[in-house]
């Protein structure tokens, strides 16, 4: 460790009142618990946790914005999620998020002066058709609907006379079960221009987000594979429309939620797919955000070695995303919004000073707690120093085994704390979030009992080892399970509660417990958030923080030395 008479590598300086702690700083993030009204729909208040109780009592407490402008999102009615949550945490500093770049390249017009044009060129010269996958709705975590209706548009005005789209269907982002109205606004658009002759501009097929196209860290290839046999072959339950699709799956299946409606395709009247995709065809995968659109990306661009699923013959066609999903791994190679440039994050600075690392997590988080946290970027930064561990998340419903990793993300956080050998430990358990979008109320209040268990397990570990523990979370989720007015009263359909499978505006709990005998105190501005997580994370380690970073949550004096 520096001494503090001389910046590091990245400029570290030993921090000049706090001494590093005997042991690991350890941050446990509750995916998708935050703070909300302790109402019977608030989960995390309805579920027995004693172990976080404790650590509200007993140690140093605070709350932090986790949503909108204090994540780089475009205003503060934006929800936030966990890809721009860990990007902040991990960066110490705000930058402006995928919605907010897509909007800028719309509003300035960027956006048609780089790949656009060429793929418009190629496809149409050739009389090809542009195809638009991605999800529907306006939730702005993953995509815009303004975004769609933006290249639709742009593509009637530049002389593409076939657009098809591919949409996915919500019900995580937004309220559930609001799939029709999306739709209905796209076939207004579709159809209006439809009207004005020489266009065939149509909805082609789509399915729900989880179940059709949308897997990410590889968790469930067949997600991308069924998307694939829909969106190219045309291959899937055939209807007159995407309306009448929702409308049979929802009598099939009443309350069904419409992230997991099936696949559909859209049929002509002598049965065969409106669209497939075809050589000489334009794509677009239109979600800005990347983790769950790599996998479809890759089934267009990759080469024969490709082995996920059978493509059968992959047509010949220009592929781009709204932006680039995977810089280190350029996926894809074109896209149409460059992302912002993080760099410097705080597991950077860590690396060149030397600190070692641990990150874990269960699958479906994973990819969160290292390529978000890092910044966009895949890989580590010094293999020496650093170690990722992955487990395995069930690949069945998540209210089916509430409780997911929790146990096994805790037994790797107390492997990592005996070896000795990790100055910094990250782990995210992701039951508040992945259970909490089920909208299961009974089932999420089981994902918190079972974290706070492992909380209990994790805690007494770090004690032992004269370490600091830091819980905080990336947005809110599971502490609001309903749907609301404007007043804040929750809605009904009858007696029955329209429950709520979204993130909320919530803010999140920040919590230290320091077993190291150091002094100081948590002083957090007014209008502190996830920014400040890296600088406070950096002085707990003994580290001054760099001065780009938005500013600790701690006030340290010359007498904590």
């Amino acid at each position: 460790m520096e001494d503090g008479s001389g910046p590091g590598p990245l400029g570290l300086r030993g921090h000049p009142n706090l001494p590093e702690p005997g042991g690991p700083v350890v941050l446990l993030i509750l995916d998708g618990v935050g703070t909300g009204a302790r109402d019977e729909f608030d989960a995390v208040a309805l579920a027995r946790t004693p172990n976080l109780d404790l650590l509200r009592r007993t140690g140093r407490v605070a709350s932090l914005r986790a949503h909108g402008t204090a994540v780089g999102l475009p205003s503060d009615a934006d929800i936030g999620n966990s890809e721009v949550g860990h990007n902040i945490m991990g960066a110490g500093r705000v930058f402006d998020q995928g919605a907010k770049c897509v909007d800028r390249a719309i509003d300035t017009g960027a956006l048609w002066d780089g790949y656009w044009k060429t793929l418009v060129r190629r496809v149409g010269s050739g009389g090809g058709a542009l195809h638009l996958i991605g999800l529907l709705s306006d939730g702005n975590v993953h995509s815009h609907e303004a975004h769609l209706h933006a290249l639709i548009r742009r593509a009637d005005h530049d002389g593409l006379g076939r657009v098809y789209v591919h949409p996915l269907l919500d019900g995580r982002d937004v309220p559930d079960r609001t799939a029709l109205v999306y739709l209905e606004r796209l076939e207004t658009l579709l159809s209006g221009i439809r009207d004005k002759g020489g266009r065939d501009y149509r909805i082609a097929s789509g399915g729900g987000r989880m179940v059709v196209t949308m897997d990410r860290y590889e968790a469930d290839w067949s997600i991308v594979a069924r998307g694939w046999s829909a969106h190219v072959r045309g291959e899937a339950a055939g209807f007159p429309s995407a309306a009448s699709a929702v409308e049979h799956f929802r009598a099939q299946e009443p309350g069904i939620s419409d992230q997991v409606v099936p696949a559909f395709t859209v049929r002509e009247p002598d049965g065969g797919p409106v669209a497939t995709i075809e050589d000489g065809h334009g794509v677009i995968f239109f979600n800005f955000r990347g983790d769950r659109a790599i996998e479809m990306s890759r089934a267009f661009t990759a080469g024969a070695g490709f082995d996920r699923f059978d493509r059968g013959r992959v047509p010949d066609v220009s592929f781009a995303g709204m932006m680039l999903y995977d810089g280190d791994l350029g996926i894809p190679e074109h896209y149409l919004v460059a992302p912002p440039e993080i760099r410097s994050t705080l597991g950077e600075y860590l690396a060149a000073a030397g600190v070692s690392q641990f990150a874990c997590a269960e699958t479906q988080k994973f990819g969160h707690v290292t390529y978000f946290w890092n910044g966009n970027r895949s890989g580590k930064f010094d293999d020496a120093l650093e170690e990722y561990v992955e487990i395995g998340s069930d690949k069945v419903p998540f209210e089916q085994r509430p409780w997911m990793r929790s146990a096994e993300t805790a037994d790797a956080v107390n492997r990592a704390v005996a070896e000795g050998r990790y100055r910094f430990i990250r782990a995210n358990f992701a039951g508040g979030d992945m259970v909490g979008h089920t909208g299961n109320l009974e089932a999420t209040v089981i994902a918190l009992e079972a974290i706070d268990l492992a909380i209990g397990r994790v805690l007494p570990v770090v004690a032992s080892a004269g370490g600091c523990l830091v819980v905080t979370a990336d947005h809110g989720n599971s502490e609001d399970m309903v749907e609301r007015d404007k007043t804040g009263a929750p809605l009904y359909e009858g007696e029955k509660p329209v429950f709520r499978t979204a993130h909320s505006i919530n803010p999140v709990p920040f919590v230290i417990r320091d077993f190291s005998g150091r002094r100081y105190r948590l002083a957090p501005p007014p209008d502190a958030g996830l920014a400040n997580l890296a600088a406070t994370l950096l002085e707990l380690l003994g580290y001054a923080p760099p001065v780009d970073f938005a500013p600790s949550l701690l006030q340290t004096t010359a007498a904590g030395r």
